[in-house]
């Protein structure tokens, strides 16, 4: 499990690296995670460690919401000051994340099924 949480975080480095030497606008940890995504699809299987690990901290995934949280209470005044602003950019990031997901799902749902 140790392994497996190193790897994650091995990975997050490497993508920030990667943001930092190119000066790209983009999170480094997605970076890390992108890697990460094509390292599975090479590979053809997720490791049995590594997928224990993903789960368990799926299972616990509500609490690193907790650190945000705080986040928005500590700076409550100035969210409240641009509210529209925040629904808004909530509004859409929910409906591109929902598109996203579909086309996604639509992409691979055919290979599943030609798989048997």
């Amino acid at each position: 499990m140790i392994a497996s949480i190193a790897a994650l975080l091995v990975l997050q480095l490497i993508g920030t690296i990667i943001i930092r030497l190119t000066g790209l606008a983009f999170p480094g940890p997605v970076v890390g995670m992108l890697i990460l995504f094509a390292y599975l699809l090479w590979r053809g299987a997720t490791p049995q460690a590594f997928e224990t690990t993903t789960r368990a901290l799926l299972r616990n995934l509500a609490l690193l919401f907790v650190p945000a949280g705080v986040g928005v209470v500590t700076y409550l005044k100035a969210v409240a000051d641009q509210w529209l602003a925040l629904s808004i950019t909530l509004i859409a990031s929910a409906t591109i994340s929902i598109v996203v997901t579909g086309f996604v799902l639509h992409f691979l749902m055919p290979r599943a099924e030609r798989r048997g």
